[in-house]
């Protein structure tokens, strides 16, 4: 799981992005694309083609850091193709990255009562 402090803002760049850029080439889309400062500690989320893998970009006020999730199976649930980027809160993140549908997150199996 990706280390993400209290209070940081997620940003999912809508659309999909090329899976071949690197930490620096995405930081630059953030900037241009997105309009954004990509070194103001929030997380920015970009998702491929085939929408089994993202990566994510964050810099923690000492240097910036790349993280990447593939799916081995299924595809990470994103907002339909626009412009810009789309504010999610840190615990869709989490259920996004484990696969779970962050718009609406249900419970896939009933707990046993103690008795």
């Amino acid at each position: 799981m990706i280390p993400t402090p209290s209070g940081v803002r997620v940003w999912l760049a809508v659309g999909h992005t090329d899976m071949r850029r690197g930490m620096n080439s995405l930081a630059l889309q953030v900037q241009q694309t997105l309009g954004r400062d990509p070194h103001c500690g929030d997380l920015y989320v970009f998702r491929g083609r085939r929408a089994d893998l993202v990566k994510i970009i964050w810099h923690d006020g000492i240097g910036m850091s790349l993280y990447a999730k593939r799916l081995e199976r299924g595809r990470f649930i994103w907002p339909s193709p626009a412009d810009g980027c789309l504010q999610i809160s840190g615990s869709q993140l989490a259920y996004m990255l484990d696969g779970i549908d962050w718009r609406n997150p249900q419970r896939t199996f009933r707990p046993e009562l103690a008795g």
